[in-house]
């Protein structure tokens, strides 16, 4: 079964090219525009994985990393941030507050597909961080 991401994205033409990247490459992608639709999409099948902007409409990314930490049942999935912010403080705290990896925009649609299926990924490499 392929794996789902879902990818959080405000910026339509961003988002639909990397739904089009992981299509082509086995995933299953559900998309969300902004804070609300995203946390709309955390249900069963639960994401094996999250592609999470960081500037959303309605809340950032970081309130999105917190509110999954906070629930037992999403505290699990592996969240990647796909950003603009690339200064170390903004990728600190990212990772800080419970980011699994951080990629920059612009970012290359191959590179983002090797981190998701590279051995250094464990984060999916196994189905998930969930226990599946």
């Amino acid at each position: 079964m392929a794996r789902r991401i879902l990818v959080v994205e405000d910026e339509a033409p961003i988002r639909e090219m990397v739904c089009f990247v992981l299509e082509q490459n086995g995933f299953q992608p559900v998309e969300a525009e902004d804070y609300d639709s995203a946390v709309n999409q955390l249900n069963e099948p639960w994401p094996d994985l999250i592609l999470l902007d960081w500037m959303l409409p309605g809340g950032s990314g970081i309130q999105f990393i917190k509110h999954l930490k906070r629930e037992s049942m999403t505290r699990d999935i592996p969240v990647v941030m796909l950003t603009a912010r690339g200064e170390e403080e903004d990728r600190v705290r990212g990772l800080e507050t419970g980011a699994d990896d951080y990629i920059t925009k612009p970012f290359s649609p191959k590179e983002l597909v090797a981190r998701i299926n590279s051995g250094n990924a464990p984060y999916i490499a196994d189905g998930g961080g969930r226990g599946d």
